[in-house]
């Protein structure tokens, strides 16, 4: 990032944040932040039935926890200011259910109700401009979908009520990415860019739009 900086002559400073470490996220508390965009996530993968939940703890620690408290971190200054605008990226994936993915996405369901909830809440500061948005990726190939797929099978093959059928589901799961990933990533950058940008944000900028309008179906239908 320094160097696109120095090449288009921009005064941007960048610093290293683990949003798991107390002491990286205390580095924002003095900082006058107009959008905060939450965007760190990881992944992981396997049955309900039998992954550990360790698992489940990792995954929600970095993509929910703590979230929440770089959020409320930085919303002190932003209520102090009264105004400021806070980003919680989640998924289409956040919004229906994908069998063997539960560890990921349900820290995606998590945050969808969080950024909603805070919507609201800051709409309740009636003498504040504080908003709230969601921006709601599909699949794009990164190879993130790829590597949290596989997580599973690094303990499935070894041992698992479904270890008869791990080739198959690991082939299927894999093919499924195949089929409806997104090569370019431009138009999520778009929404990204729209939800900084926007004069008034919305409640979700989604892409690519025709996997967004195929969850909303799978949804009216009870999927």
């Amino acid at each position: 990032m320094n160097s696109i900086a120095q090449k288009e002559n921009l005064n941007i400073k960048s610093i290293k944040l683990d949003i798991r470490s107390e002491k990286d996220r205390d580095l924002v508390k003095n900082l006058d932040i107009d959008v905060l965009i939450n965007n760190a996530g990881i992944g992981d993968s396997g049955s309900v039935s039998e992954v550990d939940v360790d698992r489940y703890r990792n995954t929600f620690e970095t993509n929910v926890f703590s979230a929440i408290e770089l959020t409320q971190a930085v919303l002190r200054n932003m209520i102090k200011r009264g105004s400021g605008r806070v980003i919680f990226v989640s998924s289409l994936i956040g919004r229906i259910t994908v069998p063997f993915l539960s560890p990921y996405t349900a820290t995606k369901f998590a945050l969808e109700a969080v950024g909603m909830s805070l919507r609201d809440e800051m709409k309740a500061l009636k003498d504040k401009n504080i908003e709230v948005a969601l921006i709601e990726p599909g699949a794009y190939h990164t190879g993130f979908n790829q590597k949290n797929v596989m997580k599973q099978f690094v303990w499935m093959k070894k041992d698992s009520y479904f270890k008869d059928q791990v080739d198959k589901l690991e082939k299927k799961q894999l093919k499924y990415f195949e089929k409806i990933e997104m090569k370019s990533t431009k138009s999520i950058v778009e929404q990204y860019v729209k939800a900084v940008e926007d004069k008034k944000a919305k409640e979700r900028y989604i892409a690519p739009c025709y996997q967004g309008a195929f969850i909303q179906f799978q949804r009216i239908i009870g999927k």
